[in-house]
């Protein structure tokens, strides 16, 4: 009999592992619009640590950005984004859907600017120019030339 009580106890446990570690949300952001908004967070993130002036500059933070881009406010993104992370598996397909986005932008982006870089090869380089100064330094020496 004690057998069977902790056998049943025991597959209790593990029956009530299965369910979700958190309930949903009440305004739970959709797989989908969480995946953008950490895609676009990403990307913020990364152009604020490479260059961090440009965001100081038009003074953009970029959660506020993004929470007003998505209409979402800071514990609706928080409560979302636990709950997504408490399910392992679906948070890491999230995480790889955003990678797999940045991965593919990044090919794109280089092989633009690979193709950029080949046209201004290709353009005939720029004939410099005199500016009217030389001009004038140039006469004045010629007339020196000539006095001596």
């Amino acid at each position: 009999m004690k057998k069977v009580i902790a056998f049943l106890a025991i597959v209790a446990v593990l029956i009530s592992c299965k369910d979700e570690v958190l309930k949903k949300p009440n305004k739970l952001i959709e797989k989908d619009e969480m995946i953008n908004i950490m895609y676009d967070l990403s990307l913020l993130e990364a152009i604020k640590y490479q260059n961090p002036t440009s965001l100081d500059t038009f003074k953009i933070n970029p959660k506020i950005y993004i929470y007003k881009k998505y209409k979402v406010d800071s514990l609706q993104f928080s409560k979302s984004n636990t709950y997504y992370a408490s399910n392992y598996e679906e948070y890491a397909n999230i995480i790889d859907q955003v990678n797999d986005r940045l991965t593919k932008n990044k090919k794109a982006i280089t092989a633009l600017i690979k193709a950029e870089e080949k046209k201004n090869k290709k353009k005939k380089p720029v004939e410099k120019s005199v500016s009217p100064t030389s001009k004038m330094i140039d006469s004045l020496e010629i007339n020196q030339r000539k006095r001596l």
